[in-house]
């Protein structure tokens, strides 16, 4: 396919992306504050099993354009759809992780599934994050306050913010420097602003209306020791409100399992993508 490319959302905004290989398209959403890049091993793998790969990074990260304005869930998965429709997608499988998973579900939630034959949330954050009066199990608003905090230090907010996302640490488990500096690397290539802005829509975004909507087979994915995106209040509850869907918890997996697990991820994404 095309390699690499921008796409120009409805509101000028430049959405960067790859397109890479042939074959059933693989559609690759990531999280916060990461881009494109956290799908390296995803994307090399399933691009060397014969598949289309194409992942974005979002408005405002990566090497996408920073607007000031739009850094919002609605917006996000419009701009998905905007991508979808320019490559001529259809019967893709569509994964998402973390806050890219919430971005997943409300694609799907506003544009349907009309492009999609699959969904893959790993780590994602619906239903919601925030607790709520409804939501009696999720994260006080301060928890979301301080990574707001963090983002205005945020050279040093993501070099520590790594460690519990990966899992580093946990006793007995020995960070790797090159995934620390990675996930730096990629934090401090978005914008500020932009990655302001996500916080609120990771945290306090109900999805679930949109995982109501998900009416093809959905495989979800969590570590149950994942620090950033606890399973309780996530997975465990999306996966009784998407009708078609197929829980499997990793044991002791951090929220950065695809880096720390790709070979287990990838054979349950080649798995699913060929049932």
């Amino acid at each position: 396919m095309s390699g690499t490319g921008f796409h120009t959302s409805v509101d000028g905004t430049q959405i960067f992306y790859k397109d890479w290989g042939n074959g059933k398209p693989v559609i690759f959403s990531h999280g916060w504050p990461l881009d494109a890049d956290a799908w390296d091993a995803q994307m090399l793998f399933l691009g060397s099993q014969g598949f289309r790969v194409i992942a974005h990074d979002r408005r405002a990260h990566g090497r996408s354009s920073q607007p000031w304005n739009g850094n919002d869930m609605n917006t996000y998965a419009d701009d998905l759809a905007g991508l979808l429709n320019v490559l001529d997608v259809h019967d893709a499988m569509l994964v998402g992780h973390s806050t890219g998973g919430g971005e997943v579900t409300r694609y799907i939630g506003r544009h349907g599934t009309k492009r999609v034959s699959r969904v893959v949330l790993i780590g994602a954050v619906p239903p919601t994050m925030l607790k709520t009066s409804s939501n009696p199990g999720g994260l006080p608003i301060e928890v979301f306050d301080k990574i707001r905090d963090g983002v205005l230090d945020r050279s040093q907010f993501y070099r520590d913010l790594a460690l519990p996302f990966y899992g580093y640490n946990r006793p007995g488990v020995s960070a790797k420097q090159g995934v620390v500096d990675t996930f730096w690397l990629q934090g401090m290539l978005g914008g500020i602003k932009g990655q302001y802005d996500c916080v609120k829509q990771f945290s306090e975004t109900d999805f679930t209306d949109d995982l109501k909507k998900i009416d093809v087979p959905t495989l979800i994915l969590h570590g149950d020791d994942d620090q950033i995106v606890p399973i309780a209040d996530s997975a465990m509850l999306s996966s009784k409100l998407v009708k078609q869907s197929t829980l499997k918890v990793y044991q002791g997996a951090p929220h950065g399992m695809c880096t720390t697990l790709a070979d287990r991820v990838n054979k349950d994404l080649l798995d699913f993508v060929k049932s």
